[in-house]
Protein backbone atom coordinates (compact mmCIF):
# COMPACT_ATOMS: atom_id res chain seq x y z
CA UNK A 1 0.00 0.00 0.00
CA UNK A 2 1.30 3.10 -1.10
CA UNK A 3 0.72 5.86 1.42
CA UNK A 4 0.71 9.98 0.67
CA UNK A 5 0.53 9.33 -2.80
CA UNK A 6 1.25 12.59 -4.48
CA UNK A 7 -1.71 12.25 -7.04
CA UNK A 8 -4.45 10.86 -4.10
CA UNK A 9 -2.77 13.84 -1.73
CA UNK A 10 -3.43 16.18 -4.62
CA UNK A 11 -7.27 14.86 -5.29
CA UNK A 12 -8.26 15.42 -1.59
CA UNK A 13 -6.21 18.84 -1.55
CA UNK A 14 -8.60 19.88 -4.06
CA UNK A 15 -11.76 19.19 -2.49
CA UNK A 16 -11.21 20.77 0.68
CA UNK A 17 -11.13 24.54 -0.45
CA UNK A 18 -14.87 23.39 -1.80
CA UNK A 19 -15.77 22.03 1.70
CA UNK A 20 -14.06 25.39 3.59
CA UNK A 21 -16.00 27.72 0.82
CA UNK A 22 -19.23 25.45 1.91
CA UNK A 23 -19.10 25.69 5.75
CA UNK A 24 -18.49 29.28 5.89
CA UNK A 25 -21.42 30.18 3.57
CA UNK A 26 -23.54 27.55 4.97
CA UNK A 27 -24.33 25.89 1.86
CA UNK A 28 -25.52 23.16 3.02
CA UNK A 29 -26.37 21.49 -0.01
CA UNK A 30 -22.47 20.96 -1.13
CA UNK A 31 -21.82 20.35 2.87
CA UNK A 32 -24.52 17.31 2.20
CA UNK A 33 -22.68 15.78 -0.75
CA UNK A 34 -19.66 15.65 0.58
CA UNK A 35 -21.04 13.22 3.33
CA UNK A 36 -21.51 9.79 2.56
CA UNK A 37 -24.95 9.29 2.13
CA UNK A 38 -25.16 6.77 4.70
CA UNK A 39 -26.82 6.40 7.97
CA UNK A 40 -23.53 5.12 8.53
CA UNK A 41 -21.96 8.22 8.53
CA UNK A 42 -20.47 10.32 11.18
CA UNK A 43 -20.26 13.80 12.46
CA UNK A 44 -18.88 14.66 16.13
CA UNK A 45 -19.68 18.30 16.31
CA UNK A 46 -18.43 20.93 19.07
CA UNK A 47 -21.95 20.58 21.57
CA UNK A 48 -23.68 17.30 19.33
CA UNK A 49 -23.00 13.72 17.66
CA UNK A 50 -24.86 13.19 14.41
CA UNK A 51 -25.66 9.72 13.02
CA UNK A 52 -26.21 9.59 9.71
CA UNK A 53 -26.09 11.89 6.81
CA UNK A 54 -29.99 12.84 7.44
CA UNK A 55 -28.96 13.81 10.94
CA UNK A 56 -26.02 15.99 9.65
CA UNK A 57 -28.05 17.82 6.84
CA UNK A 58 -30.82 18.57 9.39
CA UNK A 59 -28.35 20.01 11.87
CA UNK A 60 -26.94 21.82 8.64
CA UNK A 61 -30.65 22.94 7.90
CA UNK A 62 -31.11 24.67 11.73
CA UNK A 63 -27.96 26.17 12.86
CA UNK A 64 -27.61 29.91 12.88
CA UNK A 65 -25.59 30.89 10.10
CA UNK A 66 -23.33 33.23 12.45
CA UNK A 67 -19.57 33.42 13.05
CA UNK A 68 -19.02 30.50 10.34
CA UNK A 69 -16.08 32.52 9.11
CA UNK A 70 -12.65 30.65 10.84
CA UNK A 71 -8.92 31.04 9.60
CA UNK A 72 -7.20 27.75 8.25
CA UNK A 73 -3.77 27.22 10.62
CA UNK A 74 -2.45 24.45 9.91
CA UNK A 75 -3.83 21.51 7.24
CA UNK A 76 -2.37 17.89 7.20
CA UNK A 77 -3.90 15.72 4.47
CA UNK A 78 -2.24 11.86 4.68
CA UNK A 79 -3.42 9.35 2.41
CA UNK A 80 -3.46 5.08 2.39
CA UNK A 81 -3.35 3.43 -0.44
CA UNK A 82 -5.54 5.04 -3.86
CA UNK A 83 -9.12 5.03 -1.43
CA UNK A 84 -8.43 6.44 1.74
CA UNK A 85 -7.68 9.94 3.57
CA UNK A 86 -7.63 11.99 6.11
CA UNK A 87 -7.65 15.67 6.69
CA UNK A 88 -6.68 17.23 10.19
CA UNK A 89 -7.01 21.10 10.97
CA UNK A 90 -6.40 23.55 13.02
CA UNK A 91 -8.76 26.99 12.59
CA UNK A 92 -8.98 29.95 14.39
CA UNK A 93 -12.27 31.87 14.47
CA UNK A 94 -13.05 35.50 15.59
CA UNK A 95 -15.91 35.85 18.09
CA UNK A 96 -17.72 38.36 20.10
CA UNK A 97 -15.88 37.11 23.31
CA UNK A 98 -12.44 37.24 21.40
CA UNK A 99 -10.61 34.36 18.99
CA UNK A 100 -11.42 30.98 19.39
CA UNK A 101 -9.49 27.80 18.52
CA UNK A 102 -10.86 24.63 16.97
CA UNK A 103 -9.57 21.75 15.64
CA UNK A 104 -11.33 19.18 12.72
CA UNK A 105 -11.19 15.75 11.36
CA UNK A 106 -11.89 13.79 8.31
CA UNK A 107 -12.07 10.55 7.18
CA UNK A 108 -12.60 10.09 3.14
CA UNK A 109 -13.16 7.67 0.92
CA UNK A 110 -13.50 6.82 -2.44
CA UNK A 111 -16.66 5.90 -3.10
CA UNK A 112 -18.38 4.74 -6.05
CA UNK A 113 -19.96 8.26 -6.16
CA UNK A 114 -16.30 9.72 -5.78
CA UNK A 115 -14.63 11.09 -2.76
CA UNK A 116 -17.23 11.86 0.31
CA UNK A 117 -16.13 12.39 3.71
CA UNK A 118 -17.36 8.93 6.49
CA UNK A 119 -16.52 10.57 9.50
CA UNK A 120 -15.52 13.88 11.01
CA UNK A 121 -14.87 15.40 14.68
CA UNK A 122 -14.72 18.97 15.39
CA UNK A 123 -13.89 20.13 18.85
CA UNK A 124 -13.21 23.35 20.30
CA UNK A 125 -9.95 24.46 22.48
CA UNK A 126 -10.37 26.17 25.46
Amino acid sequence: MQINDPEVIAEIRALYPVYEAALVNNDVETLTKMFWASPHAIRFGAGENLYGVDEIEAFRKSRPAVHLARRVVRLEIASFGRDFGSITLEFERDTPAGVVRGRQSQVWVRLDEGWRIVSAHVSMLR
